[in-house]
């Protein structure tokens, strides 16, 4: 309905009620009075009808929105009514010296009721319609019912094409069981989520507490998930009441939602002394860690990006996004180059000279290295050597390697060829001017070739998932939060360290691929999971840290510093020569017999590792 029309419409109701309200009083009081040629009976008329309008365009009447109306609008009805009722009272004295009090009292009361209930009934009318689109919308129960639970339920009333109906909410403030709010009950506490989801055929849960800790809503989510219900989330109050994002920005839950994992605090101020005005390059700059590389260092002012990738599509589109995104005072330079090409490579850090440089850039996927181990030690060895030297040639003044926990004891060569780039860095920080250090961390959700996109094809194609060991584990964290901990790690290095992230507890791939089939809304009979055994090079479990190099009394909040191991330079020496004379199998041969002091066993991992994080987590508990 258009304003034109609303408003002739309310206009056409009010007149009736005040033409019918105040004849039916006299009528009432005075029963055997003529009410045709009462002469003060028709100027009241006139008195109010002028005065009602006047006073209801006044406080708004006309364009308020009653199917949305609250006691603020009821209030604004009092008063217009009541000075109305007071102008009739003044022209009534004026006119004839005398006052009707009970024909003013009484139309008072008429008025206040039958405006009332005119805008009432538009409100009721709204409501059932929108119940009867409800029984076709999703039974929705709001876990909290605080006062984001609330704004998200009565958003949701208020918007049925929304598709969620609120028909409970669920919280643990004993104070509210059995209360309603906004017609919602409060029926219990979150321990039982399960039950309240068969009771009330619940189809739909959202999670409206977004104050929890990241590990409370892991466990608050894995108990929604398991109850098969779609689970969703509200984005934080501090954004909410900001206006940063709207109710409606209800997401569904994340795989890494389910890690428990609470968000890195970066010391932000020593980050900035080392990064603002700074000329710092990214190798690898196209792919997922060293993209979001990219993103994190933008935030601190740098004086200039270079973004280095052999992949012209992938450092197109980095270079297109920091663009748009970072202020004019930061130089964006994209820089198409192979990290295998020595002579290139050394002549864009003599030509560019940055203070500072992240090596991203690697092959990483185990199986496709383990099928081209040649291709692994060109771009894993000799690449890393050929950015390190050139980084210590040129008085870079600090270099900080990404590798893997699959460095660590690795049967793959992948793994051997990362330990060894890692060596290569150790032995460079003995007399180089340049600040060398390295950083491990395990499997990054929603990189490329991570397990969670290849997971989200197959449910997509209907399954099956495969899934190589069911007691196969890994360490896995975002890509944001890997790249804001290298930067960080970056910061404590003295030289030669290789430094581990803090990667909490290992999970199951087995469960994760279990968890992905619940979040994408459907159920192991669904979707099922195949066991294909384990592909060449894997282990049953990653490890952070060899049992040589843990130190236990240097390290960061989420972050390990192992001493440093490298081997001799002579033995270094005599491996680089005879890598570019070697095959396939000698290859792997002499790097896996140099990377690994001891064999891993696919069991459990050692019972040191967890003695040593749990020594190290002490220190910050």
């Amino acid at each position: 309905m258009t304003i034109k029309k609303r408003y002739l419409s309310l206009f056409f109701i009010d007149s009736l009620i005040i033409i019918s309200s105040i004849y039916a009083c006299y009528l009432f009081l005075y029963p055997y009075a003529s009410v045709l040629t009462n002469e003060m009976l028709f100027i009241s008329t006139i008195t109010l009808f002028i005065a009602w309008h006047s006073f209801a365009w006044h406080y708004g009447l006309y364009r308020k929105i009653w199917a949305y109306a609250s006691i603020d609008e009821l209030k604004s009805i009092v008063m217009a009514v009541t000075f109305t009722i007071f102008v009739a009272a003044v022209m009534q004295y004026t006119y004839s010296a005398q006052l009707y009090v009970r024909t003013l009292m009484l139309s008072w009361l008429l008025l206040v009721f039958f405006f009332g209930a005119s805008r009432l009934s538009l409100r009721l009318i709204q409501e059932q319609a929108i119940k009867r689109k409800a029984v076709l919308t999703s039974r929705t129960m709001v876990i909290g019912a605080g006062q984001a639970g609330r704004m998200i339920a009565r958003h949701m009333k208020d918007n049925p094409e929304w598709g969620r109906n609120p028909v409970i909410f669920v919280d643990d403030d004993k104070k509210k069981w059995g209360l309603e709010m906004l017609g919602i009950e409060v029926v219990g506490s979150i321990d039982n989520i399960p039950a309240y989801v068969v009771d009330h055929r619940i189809d739909q849960i959202v999670i409206a507490i977004p104050s929890l800790s990241k590990k409370a809503m892991a466990e608050l989510t894995k108990k929604c998930l398991d109850t098969g219900a779609k689970t969703q989330t509200i984005p934080r109050i501090e954004d909410l009441m900001t206006g940063k994002i709207q109710v409606s920005d209800i997401r569904d839950v994340k795989i890494e939602d389910l890690l428990g994992r609470e968000e890195v605090k970066l010391d932000m101020q020593a980050i900035s002394e080392q990064l603002s005005g700074k000329s710092i390059m990214v190798t690898g700059a196209g792919g997922s860690i060293g993209s979001e590389i990219c993103r994190q260092i933008a935030k601190f002012n740098p004086a200039e990006i270079l973004l280095l990738g052999h992949g012209e599509n992938s450092i197109y589109t980095i270079d297109m996004e920091l663009r748009a995104k970072v202020p004019k005072t930061t130089k964006i330079v994209p820089i198409i180059a192979d990290v295998q090409d020595r002579e290139r490579i050394f002549h864009v850090i003599k030509t560019l000279k940055p203070d500072l440089i992240y090596h991203a850039a690697a092959h990483k996927h185990v199986p496709l290295m383990e099928a081209n181990p040649l291709e692994a030690v060109k771009n894993n060895v000799f690449g890393t050597k050929n950015v390190a030297e050139a980084a210590d040639k040129f008085g870079v003044g600090s270099f900080v390697m990404i590798s893997t926990d699959k460095a660590v004891n690795p049967p793959n060569i992948m793994g051997a060829t990362k330990r060894f780039a890692e060596m290569i860095v150790q032995n460079l920080a003995v007399n180089s001017k340049t600040t060398f250090a390295a950083v491990r961390f395990g499997n990054v959700l929603g990189s490329r070739g991570s397990v969670v996109p290849l997971f989200k094809q197959q449910i997509a194609a209907g399954g099956p998932i495969t899934v190589t060991d069911e007691n196969m584990t890994r360490y896995f964290m975002t890509i944001p939060e890997a790249s804001r901990l290298v930067i960080q790690a970056g910061l404590l290095a003295s030289g030669g360290e290789v430094f581990v992230l803090d990667m909490g507890e290992p999970v199951k791939i087995v469960d994760l691929a279990r968890n992905l089939i619940k979040l994408s809304g459907f159920e192991e009979n669904d979707i099922k999971i195949q066991f294909s055994g384990m592909r060449p090079g894997e282990k049953l479990y990653e490890e952070l840290l060899d049992e040589s190099e843990i130190q236990t009394d240097k390290i960061f909040p989420k972050i390990y510093i192992g001493k440093a191991t490298p081997i001799s330079q002579v033995e270094m020496s005599r491996v680089l020569k005879q890598l570019p004379d070697l095959g396939p199998e000698e290859t792997k041969e002499i790097l896996l017999k140099l990377a690994n002091r001891k064999r891993p066993e696919n069991g459990q991992p050692p019972e040191w590792q967890d003695q040593w994080k749990a020594k190290a987590e002490g220190k910050f508990a």
